[in-house]
């Protein structure tokens, strides 16, 4: 997985550093020569923004805008509110969602710029609806990563289905597959390939 795409805390990107941040960042490590330790957990702070998510489940009509990521920690709390609206609608089953699958979808709420909430076509999916599911239709794989909190299939009203598959595409963060009949996207941290 290319994670230099993704807006990890230890990276530096243009697009996440305001010109008010960079002067911050400047002025506090030449600060830093002076009083070194205070001053880089100052700096590793501006560096490590909040990131936010929003869900809409289109099978429960739930809701949900969090921010799971804060000062350099993911929320216990707001990881488990996310997954429980991503959990599997047929079962009410829940697993954990990879956190790594929530840093791509935010990465893509960046790019794409909207405040629309992300629409939930299929989170995680329990063996058993897996299975039923591959019944019906042959694009269902049979080792799914979905099964395993690492796939979502969504849509974001107002975005192209297209240009979110291309957004997801440019992060090479793992598969991404097109459904323009179904209108959606599927994404997952599984190896990079596309369909």
């Amino acid at each position: 997985m290319n994670y230099a795409t993704l807006p990890t805390p230890c990276i530096l990107s243009e697009q996440n550093l305001s010109r008010r941040r960079l002067i911050k960042i400047c002025m506090l490590t030449t600060t830093a020569t002076f009083f070194p330790a205070p001053l880089f957990a100052a700096i590793e702070q501006l560096l490590m923004p909040k990131r936010n998510l929003s869900f809409f489940n289109t099978h429960t009509a739930e809701t949900l805008n969090v921010c799971y990521f804060s000062n350099g920690n993911y929320s216990p709390a707001a990881l488990a509110e996310i997954n429980a609206i991503l959990r599997d609608h047929r079962t009410g089953e829940i697993k954990a969602i990879e956190t790594c699958l929530l840093d791509v979808l935010h990465a893509i709420s960046s790019t794409v710029a909207t405040e629309e909430p992300f629409h939930i076509i299929s989170g995680y999916r329990s063996p058993a609806s897996n299975s039923k599911l591959r019944r019906k239709s042959i694009n269902v794989a049979a080792g799914s990563l979905h099964m395993q909190g690492k796939a979502i299939d969504i849509r974001i009203p107002g975005c192209r289905s297209a240009h979110l598959r291309d957004v997801a595409m440019r992060l090479k963060a793992g598969g991404v597959g097109y459904y323009q009949k179904s209108d959606f996207v599927h994404v997952d941290t599984g190896r990079v390939r596309y369909w």
